[in-house]
C-alpha cells in the first residue's frame, strides 16, 4: 500500500513539474531571476515560477527529462517493480539529464552572452563541460555524451542491449534484396527512408526484452462462476424417468445425499501472484536462465506460470531445473510444461499455499455434467482454472487407471461410480465389480445395477470376464441379425414398432455393461494369461456392442500394464505415482511423478495426445453410503448365476481337447519309473515342454499322480499301469 501512494505522488509531482516547465517564462521571479513583478505566468504560479526557474537555471534543457523520470519512476512503483528497478530508471533519467547539459552548453558559443549559459545547459552543464573538456578534450567529451544517451537510455526504458539487436536482426532486409532486383537500382532516398521505416518499427512499446524488468504479467481471467449454484439452474434434482420393465417406477438419487461444499469463493492475491512471479524470475536467474513471466493463471489447488524464456535458452535446462525451484520457492511439489502445446511459452505449475478441495457436488450439479446425454458420463473433477471437467465413457471407450496408495485412486473410482449412478437406471447400465482387495467396492454390494454380487474370488472373476467375451459375441450376432452398427441403433430399433419392411427387435433394449476392477495387478499375478486374453478381446471388440472396461492398478508396471493392454487402453488417467519409471509406463512420458497427491491426476483424453491436469472430486463415503441405501430401498438386484460360474460346454470340450496321443506312453513310463515330472516326460517320449506340461496336469487331474510339493518330487499313486481302469 505504501509503495502505491507513493507511487501516486510521484505521478503527481511529475505532472506539476511538467506543467510549471512548458508555462516557464524568464520573466517569472525567481532564484536565477529575482524580480519586483507581480504578474506571473506560470500556471502554478508563484511555487511554479520558482520551481521552473531554479530547474531551468541548474539543468537548462536537460530538464526535460525529469518529469520523464519521475513518471516512469512512478509507473514501475504502481506495478510493484522490485527496488533496484527504481533505482535503475532515476539513474538513467539523471545520466540523459546529465549529457543533454553538457550537449546544449557545447552547441552555445561561450563568447555570445555568458548570462545565456543558464538557458542553455545551466549551471550544471557549464560545470561538467568545463571539467570534460579539461580531462578529454573535445572528442573525448563528444563520447561520453554520446555514451551517456545511450547507457542512459536503455537504463531509463528498461530495454536489454541484446534483445534491441536481436530485433534488429530479425527485421526484413531493405527493398534491395528484393528476388529479381539489382542492388544498384536502389537510389539514396529508397535507403533512407527503409532507415526511418526501421526506426519507427524498433519503438520501445513494441520490443520484448527477456529480462525481468519488463512490464508485469498479466493475470490470467478466472471463470469461476462456471461452477457457482447461480448459474446452474438446469442441475436441479433428477426427476423419475418413465421406462418399462421392473424400472418403470425407478428413481434417480437426489443431490440432497451429497454434502455441501464449504462456503466462500476462490480467493485469489494478486500482489502475491505478482511477487511469487518476480521471485520465479529471479531464481531462473540464479540458475542462468534469463526470461520473463508472460501470463498467470490461478486455480483452486495450483497457480500455472507460463514463463517466456529469453533467445537462446534451452528447454531442457528449465525442465531439469524442476527440483531447485521447488526447494527455492519452498513449493510441495513443481510440474514444468516445456512447452504448452500451442504456445510459445513453458507452464511451470506450483502448488498453492491454501489447496482448495474439489466436492463431487460442485461436478455433479454443474451445467457440464447436466448437459451430457450420455449415460456413461462420469465426473473426474476441475482442471487449472476452476472449470469441471466430465468425460463420457461409451466416446473413451475404455479407461486405464493408474496411481500409488493413498492419492486418491479409490476416491476417484467412487466418484466415476456415483457418476453413472446419478444419470442411469439399472435397465440403462448393468455393473460388474471386481475387487479382489475386498474393501473397496463391499460399498455397493447389494445395488439394483449389479448383475452379480461383487466379484472378489480370482478364479470367479476370471469367469466373469469370459462371460463378457460370451455375451458380446451374442451381442454382436443380434447387431449383425438386424443390421445395427452399435447397441445406441439396436435399442431405437428396438423402442419402435415394426414397419413395413423391417424386422422388429423381440428381445428388448441391451443394456450397457460396465465391468469395473479395483486391482488388476492382483489378477495378473494369479491368472495373467486368462485376463491378458479376455481384456484384450474385450478393450479391441467390445466398443460397439455396448461393454466398456474400467481398470484400475496401484503398481503400474510392465508386468501388470503388458504392451497389449496398454496398446487397447488409449484412454487414460493417472494419479500420483512413485517414480518416473511408472510415470512413463502409464503416460509414456514423465510428469505423473510430480503430482500433488489427494486426487490430483493427468488425464490423456481420447483421440489426443495432449495431457490435461485435473484435480479430482472428493465423495466420502457417507455420501457413498446414502446413495447406495436409497439405490437399495427401491429394487433388489437381478443376478445372473452363469456371470462367475465356468461354462459346462467349456469343461466337457476341454476333456476331449486335452487328450493326447501319447498319453498312455506317458501314464506307462510314470508307472513304471515311479517318477513324475515335465523333464522326464519330454527326454522319453521327446515331446515339447507345453505338451509334456499338459500330460502331467491330467494325469493329475485324473488321480494317478499327486499335486506339486515344492521341491518334491510328485507321488505317483496308482500301482502299475495294468491295474488301472
Amino acid at each position: 500500500m505504501r509503495n502505491v501512494l507513493v507511487s501516486l505522488l510521484l505521478l503527481v509531482v511529475s505532472a506539476a513539474v511538467a506543467v510549471s516547465l512548458l508555462s516557464y517564462s524568464p520573466a517569472d521571479p525567481s532564484v536565477f531571476h529575482p524580480t519586483e513583478v507581480r504578474t506571473i505566468t506560470n500556471r502554478f504560479g508563484w511555487i511554479g515560477a520558482q520551481t521552473a526557474g531554479w530547474l531551468m537555471g541548474v539543468f537548462g534543457k536537460g530538464v526535460l527529462w525529469i518529469p520523464v523520470t519521475l513518471f516512469l519512476t512512478a509507473l514501475f512503483g504502481l506495478g510493484k517493480r522490485h527496488p533496484s528497478v527504481l533505482v535503475r530508471t532515476m539513474a538513467g533519467g539523471a545520466l540523459l539529464a546529465a549529457a543533454t547539459c553538457i550537449l546544449t552548453t557545447m552547441l552555445m558559443p561561450p563568447a555570445e552572452d555568458a548570462a545565456l549559459h543558464h538557458s542553455a545547459g545551466g549551471v550544471l552543464g557549464f560545470r561538467l563541460t568545463g571539467l570534460a573538456l579539461f580531462y578529454t578534450g573535445y572528442a573525448g567529451t563528444l563520447l561520453l555524451v554520446v555514451s551517456g544517451f545511450l547507457v542512459g537510455f536503455f537504463l531509463l526504458t528498461g530495454i536489454s542491449p541484446i534483445a534491441l539487436s536481436g530485433m534488429i536482426r530479425k527485421r526484413p532486409a531493405a527493398p534491395t534484396a528484393i528476388k529479381g532486383r539489382s542492388t544498384t537500382d536502389a537510389t539514396v532516398p529508397e535507403i533512407r527512408s527503409t532507415r526511418t521505416a526501421k526506426k519507427k518499427s524498433l519503438s520501445p512499446p513494441e520490443t520484448s526484452d527477456a529480462s525481468v524488468d519488463l512490464e508485469l504479467p498479466d493475470i490470467a481471467p478466472m471463470t469461476p462462476e462456471l461452477i457457482l449454484p447461480q448459474d446452474q439452474p438446469k442441475a436441479k434434482a433428477p426427476r423419475a424417468l418413465a421406462a418399462t420393465g421392473a424400472s418403470r417406477h425407478f428413481t434417480l438419487p437426489t443431490f440432497d445425499f451429497l454434502n455441501d461444499p464449504a462456503p466462500g469463493d476462490m480467493q485469489t492475491d494478486q500482489e502475491e501472484l505478482l511477487h511469487q512471479a518476480e521471485l520465479l524470475v529471479a531464481k531462473l536467474e540464479n540458475f542462468g536462465v534469463k526470461g520473463r513471466v508472460a501470463a498467470i493463471t490461478p486455480g483452486p489447488v495450483i497457480t500455472t506460470f507460463e514463463y517466456e524464456p529469453a533467445p537462446g535458452v534451452k528447454i531442457n535446462k528449465i525442465v531439469s531445473l524442476s527440483d531447485d525451484l521447488a526447494l527455492a520457492l519452498k513449493a510441495l511439489s513443481i510440474r514444468i510444461v516445456a512447452p504448452i502445446p500451442g504456445k510459445s511459452v513453458i507452464g511451470i505449475e506450483i502448488s498453492n499455499a491454501i489447496r482448495q478441495i474439489v466436492h463431487f457436488k460442485e461436478i455433479v450439479t454443474s451445467p457440464a455434467f447436466a448437459k451430457s446425454r450420455s449415460v456413461l458420463t462420469i465426473c473426474l473433477g476441475k482442471d487449472i482454472v476452476g472449470k469441471p471437467v466430465v468425460a463420457e465413457l461409451d466416446r473413451m471407450p475404455h479407461l486405464l487407471i493408474a496411481g500409488a496408495t493413498g492419492t486418491g485412486k479409490s476416491v476417484g473410482l467412487n466418484s466415476m461410480i456415483c457418476s453413472m449412478l446419478y444419470k442411469s437406471t439399472p435397465e440403462q447400465v448393468k455393473l460388474i465389480m471386481i475387487d479382489p482387495k475386498r474393501i473397496e467396492l463391499s460399498l455397493y454390494d447389494g445395488i439394483p445395477h449389479l448383475i452379480t454380487p461383487v466379484v472378489t474370488d480370482v478364479k470367479k472373476a476370471t469367469n466373469a470376464l469370459f462371460w463378457a467375451v460370451r455375451e458380446m459375441e451374442r451381442r454382436y450376432e443380434l447387431l449383425s441379425e438386424y443390421k445395427c452398427r452399435n447397441i445406441t441403433q439396436y435399442n431405437q430399433k428396438a423402442g419402435k414398432t415394426k414397419g413395413a419392411g423391417e424386422s422388429a427387435v423381440s428381445s428388448g433394449k441391451l443394456p450397457y455393461i460396465v465391468i469395473i476392477i479395483d486391482e488388476l495387478a492382483d489378477l495378473m499375478m494369479v491368472a495373467s494369461r486368462d485376463v491378458e486374453v479376455a481384456l484384450t478381446r474385450l478393450a479391441q471388440m467390445a466398443r460397439a456392442s455396448g461393454i466398456h472396461l474400467i481398470l484400475a492398478t496401484q503398481r503400474p508396471s510392465v508386468d501388470v500394464l503388458t504392451g497389449i493392454i496398454k496398446a487397447n487402453f488409449p484412454t487414460r488417467l493417472t494419479f500420483q505415482v512413485s517414480s518416473k519409471t511408472d510415470s512413463r509406463t502409464i503416460l509414456d512420458c514423465n510428469g505423473a511423478e510430480s503430482l500433488l497427491g489427494n486426487g490430483d491426476m493427468l488425464f490423456l483424453p481420447p483421440g489426443t495426445a495432449k495431457l490435461q491436469r485435473i484435480h479430482g472430486a472428493f465423495i466420502s463415503e457417507e455420501e457413498v453410503g446414502r446413495i447406495t441405501d436409497f439405490l437399495r430401498m427401491q429394487m433388489p438386484p437381478d443376478y445372473i448365476d452363469e456371470v462367475t460360474e465356468a461354462p459346462q460346454s467349456e469343461g466337457e470340450a476341454s476333456g476331449d481337447e486335452d487328450h493326447d496321443e501319447r498319453y498312455d506312453d506317458a501314464v506307462a513310463l510314470v508307472t513304471r519309473t515311479r517318477q513324475a515330472s515335465i523333464s522326464m516326460i519330454q527326454r522319453h517320449l521327446r515331446i515339447g515342454y507345453n505338451r509334456a506340461a499338459r500330460i502331467i496336469e491330467t494325469m493329475e487331474k485324473e488321480g494317478i499322480i499327486g499335486p506339486s510339493d515344492g521341491v518334491k518330487p510328485r507321488e505317483v499313486l496308482v500301482k502299475s499301469y495294468e491295474g488301472m481302469p
